[in-house]
């Protein structure tokens, strides 16, 4: 056929910039074949199509005969490939058989003409002129060892074999930029016009482009990475920006990292300020939902000293008797319970620097930190109220439990214990069918207001709602269907419940959940001991200083109105 040029698509047992060696016949079956001839890989525009090439396998390699379109992208790309400003040659082939970085077997899909290709043996041997008064003639030849150009200035004297000297052409390392420098105005249109095919940013691209599917390989330039950057035309400061166009996503991002070099420094100075989402910052916090549950399922008074009374008349000697005639009538006789419980303060307090204050123009900063001291502030009490607080006894900070008394540790006429045994095997299905059995035969033992509520962990109730029964269905398809057999009200789940444990009579106990109707547990403050904030101004320090406190008691103050289901290994 009648073609442009000819050259070697790729060469056999050279090292490619990409780490794989090409071996012999590798593409053999691609001997005739005819592909594409594409500008540098890209494969989102028909324009980047620059013609076609028939592939011929040789011992060393495949070699390609190309013919270009007659549209202006391809005769753009034979001035360019005539006049010597780039000759390497790259293919993008799929269907591969590696073995040990060693390419055996593969499809070549397209040929692309590229600015620097990854086989160090691919590049162009010669183009041919076409016309109509001549034959089809040597017009510039790009070999390892001689290259043609045609100035004048460039020739140098080379011996011949017979020992004379002979005109010939002298071999030239000039770069890009030197070359492009000697380029008349219609040249270098013609290179602008190639590279900017690739000049876009592509968000969407090409899925085989993008993805780089495995099994696909594509020797580019572009592929070489970090690994031979120093190799890539160091001294052309616009290759090296289109060099490192694919490492940084676009060229754009390429020339910014490369602006103190070629253009602005610190051009970043420029870029429009970042915007936040929300106005103001979002608090990272425990899950807070079981919090407002707490505090709104308690029950209120109006006075903090809270006196319990109680009358036990559980004993034989309470029961009514019958009568004989003619003998004595025994007096009832109980045992009264009393139970006190006295106030105590918790607070949370918060400082801020005035200067910062009036300096934070974007939110109201002052109502953006009330509104985190009373979250805090609420989840406290309502830890306390559950769990307690969790510190030590000698702590300062601590919630005294006579003050504030946990459910859970709560003394055995108010919160009854039901043990929950498991070998120390046991699975967490086995753990979660001990609970519900626990918890369904405990239930006979509560005493407490109406239907009470669940509060245990996520997963406690994650490992019930897992249990299957022997044909692998789960029983349990929903938290209500799960509640409904526990005879519970809902099923809350409480995060700082998790891994709470407790020593008695040297066992370790390991809280599961807590049945309670929060009706009976009584939270009292007296008249200015509710939740207050207040406000005051250091002078000296020039700091706004915030204090929220309350004042207030809590207990249950109903006898066997709680169940606490604890693990324990056996």
């Amino acid at each position: 056929m009648e073609y442009d040029f000819g050259g070697w698509a790729t060469r056999n047992d050279l090292l490619c910039a990409d780490g794989r060696t090409i071996r012999q016949n590798a593409f053999k079956d691609n001997d005739g074949k005819e592909v594409p001839i594409v500008w540098n890989h890209q494969h989102n525009s028909v324009e980047n199509v620059l013609g076609h090439a028939m592939l011929e396998n040789r011992e060393d390699g495949v070699y390609a005969y190309g013919v270009f379109n007659d549209t202006k992208q391809g005769q753009d790309a034979k001035k360019i490939l005539k006049n010597g400003d780039i000759s390497s040659l790259s293919i993008w082939a799929n269907k591969l058989t590696e073995r040990n970085g060693d390419v055996i077997h593969g499809d070549i899909k397209e040929l692309s003409l590229v600015l620097a290709g990854a086989n160090p043996g691919a590049y162009v041997d010669f183009v041919l002129k076409h016309d109509e008064d001549t034959a089809s003639a040597l017009q510039a030849c790009y070999d390892e060892n001689l290259v043609i150009y045609h100035s004048d200035t460039q020739k140098e004297e080379k011996k011949n074999d017979d020992g004379k000297n002979s005109e010939s052409e002298k071999k030239d390392d000039k770069t890009i930029e030197e070359i492009l420098g000697t380029m008349n105005e219609e040249q270098l249109n013609a290179v602008y016009a190639i590279v900017g095919t690739i000049a876009p940013d592509d968000e969407e691209g090409d899925d085989e482009k993008k993805k780089g599917e495995k099994g696909e390989m594509k020797h580019n330039l572009f592929d070489e990475g970090t690994k031979k950057e120093e190799n890539v035309l160091s001294h052309d400061a616009m290759n090296v920006i289109i060099s490192d166009g694919k490492r940084y996503g676009s060229l754009k991002e390429s020339y910014l990292a490369h602006a103190e070099e070629y253009g602005i420094g610190n051009i970043d100075y420029l870029f429009p300020e970042a915007q936040t989402l929300n106005n103001t910052p979002e608090f990272i916090s425990r899950e807070m939902t079981w919090v407002q549950k707490v505090m709104n399922g308690v029950h209120h008074t109006p006075f903090s000293r809270i006196k319990s009374i109680f009358a036990d008349i559980t004993e034989d000697e309470a029961r009514a008797k019958g009568y004989i005639k003619g003998k004595l009538k025994k007096e009832e006789v109980f045992s009264l319970l009393k139970r006190t419980t006295t106030p105590t303060t918790v607070y949370k307090k918060q400082k801020l620097d005035r200067d910062d204050v009036i300096d934070i123009t974007d939110f109201d900063v002052i109502a953006w930190l009330k509104s985190e001291m009373r979250l805090m502030l609420d989840e406290e009490l309502a830890r306390a109220i559950l769990i307690g607080d969790g510190r030590l006894a000698s702590s300062d900070d601590k919630i005294d439990e006579t003050n504030i008394r946990p459910i859970w540790k709560d003394s055995d006429l108010f919160t009854i214990k039901c043990p929950v045994t498991v070998a120390s095997n046991a699975t967490a299905s086995d753990k979660a069918k001990a609970f519900i059995k626990v918890a369904i035969k405990s239930r006979k033992n509560y005493k407490g207001s109406g239907s009470p509520s669940l509060f245990t962990t996520e997963d406690v109730v994650t490992d019930c709602l897992l249990i299957e029964d022997t044909t692998g269905r789960r029983i349990y398809n929903s938290v209500n269907d799960l509640a409904i057999a526990l005879r519970v009200k809902e099923i809350v789940t409480v995060e700082v419940m998790e891994n709470q444990t407790r020593t008695d009579d040297s066992k370790t106990y390991t809280l599961m959940g807590l049945i309670v109707n929060l009706d009976d547990y009584n939270v009292g403050a007296d008249k200015g001991g509710s939740v207050n904030m207040f406000d005051d101004f250091d002078i000296d320090y020039n700091q706004q200083k915030y204090l929220i406190e309350t004042r207030c008691s809590g207990a249950l103050i109903k006898p066997y109105s709680a169940l606490a289901l604890e693990s324990v290994n056996e």
